[in-house]
């Protein structure tokens, strides 16, 4: 059993966000050595996770767990105005990774409760980025996370209404929810700019185009990875065979029964040899047909965040 052709979904893998976040824990060990915690994962990916461990990082559920006067990274997800202040009370110096993406998104639900607006956050409950949103609102944010919901969700004043969303959502689940909320809300006040973030509308983009015609679609991932569970999603709304990896060891010999076109993406928090990994493995089984797809560039880049950037300035200077 082995395909007749392996088709590599562009663009794939990490984003600028992730790539910064990742940056953030290196750069910080290099310039104060380990240990240093990191509050929650970095991205929600094991490997990199595994990998920033071995190099002194220690990861942390709660603020508790981090000696007072420490230093500490706020993850890529973004983190609620409480954790600021109990980072505050404890000391501890801090250098937030949270991905500039992210970082709009509070602004945006900051800027709808002081303008009085009953905001609804569209997003998946109990997820990182999520938690982190809604301690912005002020008691004025509900979410929501299906079209069921947005059709019961109840505000004092429908005519101030605002909607924000999670910024690694489904695009087509996303655009059916707002719809309801837009016709129940006719009022409904929206973001400037799309709130899911580029890389994550580029790559369902080029998935769905290519699952229309694969019979499985391999997804590099980890279970809690948001944007990599909506790849998995899409291929399957596509009509595709589709099941999220964290790596070769996990497929299944039975998904490639009868199966002739393979494509295999990763999610934006999953590095590049993962895939290679994949491509070893159809290799092995005489698969020759490799093929990457033509896809969108991308060429978006963050600057780290100001407390790394201040100390290599003055390092710099002083070198």
């Amino acid at each position: 059993m082995k395909p007749k052709k392996i088709i590599l979904a562009k663009p794939r893998g990490f984003c600028a966000g992730v790539e910064r976040a990742i940056e953030v824990v290196r750069k910080a060990l290099e310039l104060f050595g380990p240990p240093i915690y990191v509050r929650k994962e970095i991205v929600h990916n094991k490997y990199v996770i595994q990998d920033l461990a071995e190099k002194g990082a220690v990861f942390v559920e709660g603020l508790e767990e981090v000696p007072d006067g420490s230093l500490v990274i706020f993850s890529a997800h973004g983190v609620a105005p409480e954790v600021r202040t109990r980072a505050a009370a404890k000391r501890l110096s801090v250098i937030d990774a949270t991905c500039p993406l992210v970082t709009k998104v509070h602004l945006e639900v900051i800027r709808f409760a002081r303008e009085g607006c009953s905001i609804i956050l569209v997003g998946h409950a109990g997820h990182d980025e999520v938690i982190g949103t809604m301690g912005e609102g002020k008691g004025r944010i509900q979410l929501v996370g299906s079209v069921e919901e947005a059709e019961k969700v109840q505000v004092p004043d429908p005519e101030r209404v605002a909607v924000t969303t999670q910024t690694t959502l489904g695009v087509d689940d996303t655009r059916e929810v707002l719809e309801v909320l837009k016709r129940r809300f006719p009022k409904l006040v929206v973001p400037s700019g799309d709130d899911i973030c580029y890389a994550t509308q580029n790559r369902q983009v080029a998935v769905k185009s290519l699952a229309e015609h694969a019979d499985l679609v391999l997804v590099l991932g980890s279970d809690n990875s948001s944007n990599s569970k909506r790849l998995k999603e899409v291929a399957e709304m596509a009509g595709a065979q589709a099941h999220l990896i964290d790596d070769a060891s996990e497929i299944n010999p039975t998904w490639l029964q009868g199966v002739e076109t393979v494509v295999i993406t990763a999610g934006a928090s999953a590095p590049e040899h993962l895939v290679e990994e994949v491509v070893d493995f159809f290799r092995a089984l005489g698969v020759e047909q490799i093929e990457e797809m033509d896809g969108v560039e991308e060429r978006v880049t963050f600057v780290l965040p100001p407390e790394l950037t201040q100390e290599l300035s003055k390092r710099a200077v002083n070198s």
